[in-house]
């Protein structure tokens, strides 16, 4: 199982609107994140920095490339545009990979 996490932030004064879009998220965005081979996604915040992680059942690759080609993700991301703060992988389309530093299981 391969492992992915990534980094952003929210915008000021956007804190309870970023919740509650994740709280009211679209049921094809997690269609679309299932089929990606996503689960165990979650999202943390401290303050307006936020940290997501998930695991990849058909790896890193596959995901991305799931994401990439798709508009339900471009929607998704259009819709946060005006509440997160990313930085894009211009090669993957997603954010860019944080580096494991520590692994315990």
């Amino acid at each position: 199982m391969e492992r992915f996490a990534w980094k952003g932030r929210i915008k000021e004064g956007m804190q309870t609107e970023y919740k509650r879009r994740h709280d009211e998220i679209w049921p094809e965005m997690i269609a679309l994140l299932k089929s990606a081979g996503i689960k165990n996604y979650t999202i943390w915040s401290d303050g307006r920095d936020v940290f997501g992680y998930y695991e990849c059942e058909k790896g890193i690759e596959f995901a991305e490339k799931t994401q990439a080609g798709s508009p339900i993700v471009d929607k998704w991301n259009e819709y946060m545009d005006d509440v997160l703060e990313l930085v894009m992988d211009p090669v993957t389309g997603a954010q860019p990979k944080l580096q494991m530093m520590f692994k315990m299981e």
